[in-house]
């Protein structure tokens, strides 16, 4: 054999090994691989439980102050003076608006002339009163003397009738002084009573804060005319918040006053979104005739503050039902699909379930599951469907 055949065999012979080699290398990691397959996997199982739950029922509302006024005038008037705008804070007695009040102060002061000239005449009055009670009683003593002296035949008939008729007309005056005088006094009331009216009025040019508050809505500015009733200001007292809302005839019989609620709000409010604890403080006995609904009223929690005005969601608890539900760590979701890992056999199957509501005592199972099937709970990442598995105790849903 030459010398280049013996070099072709041995290069023949050490591809021919090489590739023996990586053959029996990758038998080994195959084998490995099938192996990793092949041992169990430790799991946590859950069993499906059917248990009784409130449906939720959820209705929308706007937060609204437990104090709320609307600022109006009682007299038209045009408006001199707008003290405050929206956002300011002001506290009871404040003055938040002025009005035109040169008519009202004229009629002030025309009614506390006349009540002075009244007084007045009352005065007169009096006097002559007592001026007509002292002829009264002047004309009853000649009265009396003549009257003596006529037994004794001291006096003249005519002396007598002239006695009579001074003591009647000294009579007549004393009661129209008396008449008088009380119909001074009752044109003294009136007038007092004008007076009183017109300072009340005059008072109505300026209007005040009714309590502690904020300003949310300013409506007028100098210069407008202001009528009674026209809203001119809108002010929120500073204490706690609520919800008014109004749930249809259907719903409102699951409703009553110490409810517990949970209300969210809208995520524009410094609340930033958060659920909160409300209590149902007052439901609406009168049903709206044109829109059947009852109005419900639900306090927030005192150091909840979220502006007014602010739409906000509330969830009742509606009528129990019974629902299929499996721990929430055992549901997996996947964009839109939602599955669970079911052991039999000691094999995890993976199998799509259509779910409800979450809650504490677990994730509701609408469908793909049955009650008494076993779950696993925070399945790991290497559990693939197919796979055995060894498993332990888990509590049941909703067990503490």
């Amino acid at each position: 054999m030459s010398t280049a055949s013996q070099r072709l065999l041995a290069v023949l012979a050490l591809i021919g090994c090489g590739v023996c080699l990586v053959a029996g290398c990758g038998r080994s990691g195959s084998d490995h691989t099938t192996a990793e397959r092949l041992q169990p996997v430790s799991v946590s199982l859950a069993v499906a439980t059917v248990v009784e739950r409130a449906e939720p029922m959820e209705a929308g509302g706007v937060v609204t102050a437990d104090q709320t006024a609307t600022v109006s005038s009682r007299v038209t008037a045009p408006v001199v003076q707008v003290t405050v705008r929206a956002g300011d804070r002001v506290r009871s007695g404040d003055v938040l608006v002025r009005l035109e009040a040169s008519e009202m102060t004229a009629r002030r002061v025309q009614a506390n002339a006349a009540t002075r000239a009244a007084e007045e005449a009352l005065a007169a009055a009096r006097s002559g009163q007592t001026a007509s009670a002292a002829e009264q009683t002047l004309a009853a003593a000649w009265h009396a003397r003549i009257s003596q002296l006529r037994e004794r035949n001291a006096a003249t008939a005519q002396e007598f009738d002239e006695a009579e008729a001074r003591l009647t007309a000294a009579a007549a005056r004393a009661t129209s002084a008396q008449a008088g005088v009380e119909q001074a006094v009752a044109q003294l009331a009136s007038l007092r009573a004008g007076a009183d009216v017109a300072a009340v009025t005059e008072a109505y040019a300026v209007l005040r804060a009714p309590f502690d508050g904020v300003i949310t809505e300013r409506l007028i500015d100098p210069g407008n005319l202001a009528t009674p009733g026209q809203a001119l200001l809108r002010i929120d007292g500073g204490g706690r918040r609520r919800v008014e809302l109004h749930a249809d005839e259907a719903r409102a019989a699951f409703i009553h006053p110490g409810d517990r609620a949970a209300v969210a709000l809208d995520g524009d409010n410094p609340t930033g979104g958060t659920v909160l604890e409300g209590n149902v403080v007052e439901v609406a006995r009168a049903i709206a005739a044109d829109q059947r609904t009852f109005t419900v009223k639900v306090t927030l929690p005192p150091d909840a503050a979220p502006r007014t005005g602010t739409f906000a969601r509330v969830r009742f608890d509606g009528p129990r039902r019974r629902v299929l539900i499996v721990p929430s760590t055992a549901v997996r979701s996947q964009g839109q699909v939602q599955s669970v890992f079911v052991v039999s056999g000691g094999t995890a199957h993976l199998r799509l379930v259509q779910t409800g509501d979450p809650a504490a005592d677990g994730t509701e199972i609408i469908a793909g599951l049955d009650a008494g099937e076993s779950v696993v709970t925070n399945p790991p990442a290497t559990l693939t469907d197919g796979r055995t598995v060894t498993t332990g105790a888990s509590p049941p849903p909703g067990a503490p």
